[in-house]
Order: C-alpha cells, then structure tokens, then sequence
C-alpha cells in the first residue's frame, strides 16, 4: 500500500509498505480522504537545523545518552545516523469505508462508511483501526466532513472537561482547527464565544461560524473587561500550540475569581503561583477524544466502558461529532483550505509550513475516491521488496520477526557483521517499520504476512523477537516449515508449548535457541570459571530490579507471563548453567495478589533446590527504585566467592581488590549470534538448546505455583517434559 512517511527527521514521502495484518478487534478501512493534523504532526517534523532541534528539546540529549548506556558508543553513533533515513508513521484521522473485519468484530458491516481515528493510524491505504476508534457516517455525509471526526472528539471532550454551562463566557485562545471547532461547541453548549488568535483571518472565520465575539492580537484582556463588564470570562479554553507558557498564563489574565482553565493544546504549563491562589483558579486538562484514550484495553483489545458509568467515551464522542456535522449544527467546510492527491503529500506538508499559504485543513485524497466500489478493488499487498531483492544468497539466510528495540538495537547489528549471513526478510504487523528495518539493514523484502517467511525457500533460520505470547505458536510454524529458529526467551508460557516445541525440534531435525544471553556475557563466564574450582554444593543469589516492568506495560500483564516468565526466566536457565546442575524443587512466596499495581505476581523471593546439593535464591521484583541497581548475582562455595552486577562490575577474588568495571557492558548478545550462526553451519545443537529454554518456562510456572498454594513445588528433568 501506499502511505505517507516522515523519512528522518523532515522528509515527508509516499512510499510502498505492507499492509497492516488484520489484528483482533481491529478492522480494515480504506480511506477515501484524510485530514492532516497540522498542530499535532508539524511537532514531528525537524526543518531547523539538528542544534537548533536539540536546544529546543533538551530531553533528546538524554535519550541519547539512554541509548549510549545500554548500547555502547558504536551502536549510539550508529543509532543516531539511523534518525536521518528511519521511517515514522503520520496521520491520525479519516474517513471510507471498511474493506475487511476481523472475527471478534460484530457490529460492523464491509462496506460501511466510517470515520476512523488512533495514533499510529496514519495516512495510508488501507488502515488498522480499532474497532472502538471507528465511528459509523451518518447517511448521506461527505468523506471529506467525516474525515474530521478526530479532531472534532478532541474539541468535544475538551468542551466537556471544562464543563461550560448555559450563558457562561468562554474564551478560545487559539483559533486553528481544533480551536474553530471548540468554539462551535461552545456555541452549541449554550455558551457566549470569545474567539482570539494573533491572525485576524481566523478570527474573522470564527465568528462568521458563530462566535459572538473575536479578538485579535496579543491580549485581548482590556476587550474581554469590556465585555464582561471588568468581570473576566468564566472559562478560557487553551487550543493554542506554543513552547512558551505565554498563552496559559493570558488564560489566567482573562478568567474572573474562581474561574477555569481548560487546556486542549500543547503549550508551556508555567502559572504564577500567587494569582492562580488569589483567583482560586480551577486548571482542568482535556486528554485526546475522551475516557478511552491511551487505555489499550478499549482502544486495541475493544473493550468497551459501560454506557451507564461512561457515558461520552471517545468511540461516542466521535459518533456525536459526525451527528452534529450531517444535522448541520457543525459546520466545517470553510475551514478546508486544501485538497491534494494521497502522491502529493509532500506538497501539501510544504503548503502548512507556508504561512503565505493560510491554510487551515488540508486534505488528502486517495485512489479509492475515485472508484466505484472501493471493496471490490481492495486487494492487499503484504510483501515489498527492497533495492536489495537482487543480491547473491548469503549462506545462511535469517528473516526477523517482530520489528522492536531489541531487534534494532542488538540482534540485527549482530547478523550484520557476521561472515556468510544475511537478513533475506522482516516481518511485522506494522508494515511501515517493517519497510523501515528491511531498508535500514538490507534484507531483501519486508511483509507483514508470517505465511511469506515460513513459504521462502531462501529463508533458513527465522529470529522471532515479537511478543512474549506470541513466541511459542511462531516458533512452532517455522520449525514446521523447515527452518531453524532463535527465538527470544521466554520460548514459551505453558507446559504444553513447551512439550509441542520440544517434539517440533526432535521431528524436525533443525535447531531452536533461545536468547539466554547472560550465558555469553564475559562477566559472567567468569563467574562459572569460578565455580568450576568448587568441590562442595555451592549457593547462588540472584537479585533483580526491574521498576520499568509494572502498571499497564503490556510485559507486566500475569495473564501473559507477566515479569516472572518474561524476564525471571533468564535466571532460572543462569542458576542451571552456572552450576550444571538441575532443579529439583523451589518454594516461593510473592507480594499480595490480585492488585493492579504493584503486582503481586511479579514480585517474588523463590528458593531453588539443585540435584548436587547447592540452593539458590532469586528474588524478583517491580517495584524498587529505578535508582537503585537492576541485577547482581553472587556465588558462594568452599573457597570460592564472586558477584557480577548489571555487567559492569565483576568480583571473583579474596582479599581487598576492587571489582573490575567496564564502561560499556557486553551483554553477549553477538557472542550468542556466532554461535548461533555456527551451530547451524557446523550441523551441532546450540549452546542453548529447546531443552534449556523448556527447563526455564517450567521452572517459572513453578515457583508462581508455589507462591500461589503457598507449597513447594518438585521438578522434573527438562528432557523428560
């Protein structure tokens, strides 16, 4: 499909990407027309120069220096060379009709004309959208009116929030889109408009669509006075786009004693705070098109509020927005300024940075306007090649599924520079990253149908880094269709994926690895060199913090594994290796459960029993200090003592010798890779194989049992699941 892109940090182009893969509660549109949002997607686009961009936006510096701590200085460089030519998704709201829906939803038809919304939407053809961010059009509403049922919830819930009542004033700081329609609303609401910008157009355009009054200028506090016999307005909206707190504080000037402030827009947030108390000001923020917004339960798991206790959720602001357009109490034709094909987009970028050009709501137009039945002529394309389609064959050929951080930051980086490998495919439910990785690293194709990997004779060995739930089915498809895989940990949740993954590897005859990559990180070797020397049962501690694992961060989930199975798994496995003995038995016990933050379930002190006599202790847990350090491990045996932390510190002497530190950590991410790569290529097991990854699933569902029933759990060989 074609979509609009922000290629680096300013470049807007069209280009080719996969079509989104229908998801669970999503629905496919294919739009007919598109509203840029200037205010929200001109922030994205960098035209000054890079200094300039960092001075303004300090906190880029620190995501750097993030990305330098955990990366080291060669992938930060080349991190930051990878902004200028990356692809980032534009767009978030339109209009057509649905081209295809997925089983869970019900209540739509194809073909039906809707409106649509979301971050991440986008400009393109079709669209993955949430079924709750899909509006049904009023019949007989043009596409090019319903294409601004987005913007339109934004204005409906900021006039909610700020809970305007009959004859109260309200003042609009800020007449650009969303301004225009929140004065329309004001309107509706029973409310007098005080409409004010600095550009006289806008104000004039405001009250030719029903404000009472209009201001132009830098204040307007001597006219609202006037207005308002030296009262001051009841309320003052803020949808105006500013760094600098200027427009906040009008607001402030212009409110009577007990007044409110709503703020819609992205403006500095600095008040004084003596007049906020003396006025006893109430400061309301407005949060996108409603109740709904940025809860990933409603928008891309479809659960919906209950009308009764929700009654304005984004889905029904959008629809009520579309009600009052097609009845006419809204009117949004004059504020389209221009119309430009879907192809020339770039121009119609180019025409909102012009401020000769006094646009307002620019629109782009895609094919399917012109067409008779755009279902019929729907036919989705899921695999895009790249300039790098026509190269001769590595030896060894990997496709990458699930485009994330991880990906980028280590594991493609490290198949890049191993001889005799390549990267022949990407494929990811998100088509434009896919694209964006497959050109960034030189794979030969990006697809965001899995059946295109798994059906490619080319492809030998699939590295699947998506999700944790989705680990095990994956891995599970690729070893049917005779390839090798990697696949990050953990490799499976239940006991039956790992029984199915296990017998997969044995029918199959290829290899399956699982990225413990603790195994391969230097300090940790030493660690086992260490242990080697021991002549008695040894004990082992481990420690984790992982603050950033809680609250609605999808890894948190306990329905998905939650912390334990997604991360503490890597422990389990560690204790096995570090002392080549297997697990017998753990005892565990956790927080409170049944809580949504902290929780309990992913914060855990467990007791492990080894086969040759030694114990080791993990204590796992979410809710510390991000302060405070985020793994040590130390080992204890007859004359043998050591610790490693968060791989930079490492310790395996007597006596008074500092710890040796490193700088840059080796995680042994690239050392796994190698050996990866040369398992397959020398026909070897890995050193970690489905067993490994099978040990330390089983080992996870058992000290969450133990926590649970409050009752040590036994353990069986990993060979024997």
């Amino acid at each position: 499909m074609k979509q609009v892109i922000r290629k680096g940090l300013k470049d807007i182009i069209v280009d080719e990407v996969p079509d989104p893969e229908l998801l669970p509660h999503h629905v496919l549109v294919r739009p007919l027309y598109s509203l840029i949002s200037s205010g929200t997607e001109t922030a994205s686009i960098h035209r000054d120069s890079l200094f300039s961009e960092v001075a303004d936006n300090p906190s880029h510096l620190r995501k750097i220096w993030d990305v330098a701590m955990k990366t080291g200085p060669v992938a930060t460089i080349a991190e930051v060379r990878a902004k200028f030519t990356e692809y980032a998704v534009l767009g978030y709201s339109g209009a057509g009709v649905v081209a295809a829906r997925h089983a869970t939803v019900t209540d739509l038809e194809i073909g039906e004309r809707v409106a649509y919304g979301g971050e991440g939407t986008g400009h393109g053809e079709p669209i993955l959208a949430g079924r709750n961010l899909v509006a049904r059009c009023p019949a007989g509403g043009a596409y090019q009116h319903a294409c601004f049922a987005t913007l339109g919830s934004i204005a409906m819930n900021a006039v909610r929030t700020a809970r305007i009542e009959l004859g109260d004033v309200v003042a609009v700081i800020g007449l650009g889109l969303v301004g225009q329609l929140v004065a329309q609303l004001v309107r509706l609401q029973g409310g007098v408009v005080v409409g004010i910008d600095l550009n006289g157009k806008r104000v004039d355009m405001a009250r030719g669509l029903g404000a009472d009054h209009g201001i132009a200028g830098a204040s307007a506090l001597e006219a609202v006075r006037g207005l308002t016999n030296g009262r001051g307005v009841d309320c003052a909206i803020v949808a105006a786009a500013s760094k600098s707190p200027a427009p906040a504080q009008h607001a402030l000037s212009l409110c009577r004693d007990r007044g409110r402030i709503c703020i819609v827009g992205a403006v500095g947030m600095e008040f004084p705070w003596n007049d906020m108390y003396l006025k006893e000001i109430q400061l309301y923020m407005s949060r996108a098109y409603g109740p709904g917004s940025y809860d990933a339960s409603y928008e891309k798991q479809g659960r919906d509020y209950p009308l009764p206790y929700v009654r304005w959720t984004e889905n029904r602001n959008m629809e009520e927005f579309l009600r009052l357009v097609a009845a006419g109490r809204i009117d949004v034709r004059p504020l389209i300024t221009h119309e430009f094909l879907l192809d020339d987009a770039a121009k119609a970028y180019d025409t909102i940075f012009d401020p000769a050009a006094q646009s307002l709501a620019v629109l782009l137009r895609y094919p399917a306007a012109s067409v008779a039945d755009p279902v019929a002529a729907f036919a989705p394309l899921r695999k895009v090649t790249t300039p790098a389609e026509g190269r001769a064959r590595e030896r060894i050929e990997f496709a990458l599924v699930g485009a994330g951080n991880l990906a980028k930051w280590e594991h493609l980086p490290n198949l890049k520079k191993l001889p005799g490998v390549g990267l022949r495919a990407v494929y990811s439910a998100a088509g434009v990253r896919g694209k964006s990785y497959a050109l960034r690293f030189g794979a030969a194709y990006a697809c965001s149908d899995y059946e295109e990997v798994l059906r490619d004779s080319s492809v030998d060995a699939v590295l699947i880094a998506s999700r944790n739930q989705q680990h095990a089915a994956q891995s599970l498809a690729a070893l049917r269709a005779g390839k090798h895989v990697f696949v990050e940990k953990p490799m499976a949740l239940t006991a039956e994926e790992c029984r199915e993954l296990c017998a997969a590897v044995e029918e199959s005859g290829k290899y399956l690895t699982v990225g413990f990559n603790r195994r391969f990180a230097p300090f940790y070797r030493e660690l086992k060199e260490s242990l080697k020397r021991r002549s008695s049962p040894a004990v082992v501690q481990c420690r984790v913090n992982s603050p950033g694992i809680s609250g609605s961060y999808w890894m948190a989930d306990p329905a998905t594994g939650g912390a334990i199975l997604g991360e503490a798994c890597h422990f389990i496995d560690l204790m096995f290796w570090l002392l080549d003995s297997e697990p017998v038995s753990v005892s565990a016990y956790s927080l409170p459960t049944g809580k949504a933050d902290p929780i309990g379930e992913n914060n855990l002190a467990a007791s492990f029993r080894f086969a040759d006599g030694s114990v080791g202790n993990l204590t796992y847990c979410t809710v510390g200090s991000k302060t405070s350090g985020g793994e040590r491990v130390e080992i204890y045996a007859q004359g043998v003592g050591g610790f490693t932390e968060d791989f930079k510190r490492v310790s395996t002497h007597k006596g008074t010798r500092r710890p040796r530190l490193r700088i840059w950590p080796d995680k042994g991410y690239a050392a796994q890779m190698a050996d990866f790569a040369e398992s397959i290529r020398q026909g070897r097991q890995p050193a970690v194989t489905v067993y490994d990854g099978a040990r330390a699933t089983l080992g996870c569902l058992a000290m969450m049992a133990s926590a649970r029933d409050g009752a040590p759990v036994a353990l069986g060989p990993a060979k024997t699941v």
